[in-house]
């Protein structure tokens, strides 16, 4: 163990048994496609019972109109934020008549390009903005990349912990707003160095439906059945090239040395042009926009990432401009599969492990990345997804070729004491720990990840992989019908149906700009240092 991360443990352990981890803020952002019967997406609308997807604050949509996105608030209790999500699935299936939530990350059967529907998020300014961010997407990467679904993690330290830590790192003369947010970077960077830990031991993806190569084919890939295909030794194909990867963004190389580095450069995107996107136009010649803008993002949600830093914003105020402002406020964690196999796509055992590996994150030194690290980090990621499960995969670090589960086991017997440090209060119990010793084995048992437990199952069954996650998302959606709802919740959600419609109603009412107005205007705002 480093002296650094030692230390920092050592400094650490009494404030953790008077319960300083116990605040750990936690919220859950969860995909779902909802598909038919016959395991094919849904051409249908956003089921007007569950509300409006432009106001809802818990229920609404991603890219698609048929990717419902479930949105938990802010816990600290992991279990909270596991049972909010839940009633979110158990209102939902009230409402969804034969239709299910698709339980995997790659989607199910689709038909082409055009059968993934664009979400509609009616006539408002800013609901005709979301739906031509859409339309941008499709005509800048296809549909089909935008019907893989994920789960992002938000997490977050509470206030008291910062004070605590400029305190015992000697930093009091630093502004607290400067060092928290250094201190997140610093967390993200090793992020990004460690990231390949939870592809490998979370990733869910090792196959895919033919159509989701639209009569493509890839070398890399086997027939499974008749209409599936799959890779041997894949985590993630979610992560892959053949998931959230685009060519034009990889030259941002945006790796997280400081805020300032990485507002600028995201603001650098969506102010310089793109000449295929110029290629492709803004507006057409009906007047009817196919993309926000041509520059390298439209807005800067387009930048895909494995890690975010974040903060709420406020009105007309840009997610950089929010960071910007105030500091980050929390990380959102972006690469986790759905693991179909959970009715969830997430567990307890698997937000213990998080906590775990974040804190880890943010105690242990963090150089700066330069550009060698830089591509070194992305071709570690590669090789996790596309061979994770490889006993003899080896990543490259400081220049040697290192076995993956040798380098594994060094950094689960660090994590070990971070979550001793977290387990520190006598009212936490071993939850860290027993969460660890629950995960430890897939290192040495690569057919017990998700990724290994699919792609066994469908070789022992002979099965396709819609056939195999159509059998999960029918037992799934019977449990979900079975359980009742928290009567209070329900009854909340029962409320916010008609108060997010009448909302979208009100804000549709109210706009009184033409739409090339309110665009014009959003972007002299956007490109401003702080909203004008």
């Amino acid at each position: 163990m480093s002296e650094q991360l030692a230390s920092a443990i050592a400094r650490l352990k009494a404030p953790a048994r008077q319960g300083l981890f116990g605040r750990l803020r936690r919220g859950i952002e969860k995909e779902g496609l909802r598909v038919n019967a016959d395991g094919q997406i849904s051409q249908t609308s956003h089921p007007r019972a569950l509300g409006s997807k432009l106001t809802h604050p818990y229920i609404t949509t991603d890219y698609s109109e048929s990717l419902l996105e479930y949105i938990t608030p802010v816990f600290t209790r992991p279990k909270d934020s596991l049972e909010f999500l839940a009633d979110l699935h158990r209102f939902s299936y009230r409402n969804l008549g034969d239709e299910l939530i698709w339980p995997a990350s790659m989607p199910p059967r689709l038909n082409g390009n055009d059968s993934v529907p664009i979400a509609d998020y009616g006539t408002s300014n800013s609901g005709t903005m979301k739906h031509i961010y859409r339309k941008g997407l499709d005509v800048r990467y296809g549909r089909i990349m935008q019907s893989i679904a994920g789960i992002h993690y938000n997490f977050s330290l509470p206030d008291d912990f910062w004070v605590l830590l400029q305190r015992l790192e000697g930093a009091e003369g630093e502004d607290a707003r400067d060092f928290r947010s250094r201190r997140y970077f610093e967390l993200i960077r090793n992020f990004r160095r460690h990231s390949w830990i939870l592809l490998y031991l979370f990733g869910a993806s090792p196959g895919v439906d033919e159509s989701f190569l639209d009569g493509g084919n890839d070398d890399r890939l086997k027939r499974q059945a008749d209409r599936s295909l799959v890779s041997a030794y894949a985590t993630s194909l979610r992560m892959s090239d053949l998931g959230y990867q685009n060519k034009v963004q990889a030259q941002l190389k945006i790796c997280f040395n400081s805020l300032d580095n990485f507002v600028g450069t995201l603001r650098h995107a969506i102010v310089t042009p793109w000449k295929d996107y110029e290629k492709l136009g803004v507006k057409q010649t009906d007047g009817s926009w196919s993309q926000l803008s041509s520059s390298i993002l439209q807005i800067e949600n387009e930048y895909y990432s494995d890690i975010r830093p974040k903060r709420v914003t406020k009105q007309n105020e840009t997610p950089s401009q929010a960071l910007e402002g105030r500091g980050v406020e929390y990380i959102e964690v972006r690469c986790l599969d759905l693991n179909p196999f959970l009715p969830l796509g997430i567990d307890e055992t698997q937000i213990r492990f998080l906590d775990t590996f974040l804190i880890w994150c943010l105690l242990t030194e963090s150089p700066w990345i330069d550009d060698e690290e830089c591509a070194n980090l992305d071709n570690s990621k590669r090789r996790v997804v596309e061979a994770g499960r490889d006993p003899s995969l080896t990543l490259n670090v400081k220049g040697e070729e290192r076995k993956l589960r040798e380098i594994a086991a060094n950094v689960m017997d660090e994590l070990g004491e971070v979550a001793g440090l977290l387990d520190g209060d006598d009212k936490a119990g071993s939850a860290h720990r027993d969460a660890l010793a629950a995960l430890a084995p897939r290192f040495d048992q690569p057919d017990s990840t998700p990724s290994g437990r699919l792609l066994t199952s469908m070789i022992d069954n002979g099965s396709n992989f819609v056939d195999e996650v159509m059998g999960l998302a029918r037992g799934q959606a019977e449990q979900f019908k079975a359980e009742p709802m928290e009567r209070a919740r329900g009854y909340l959600l029962d409320q916010l149906v008609e108060t997010s419609l009448q909302q979208q109603g009100d804000i549709e009412a109210g706009d009184h700009q033409d739409f090339d107005t309110f665009m014009a205007e959003y972007f002299a705002s956007a490109h401003a240092t702080q909203p004008a």
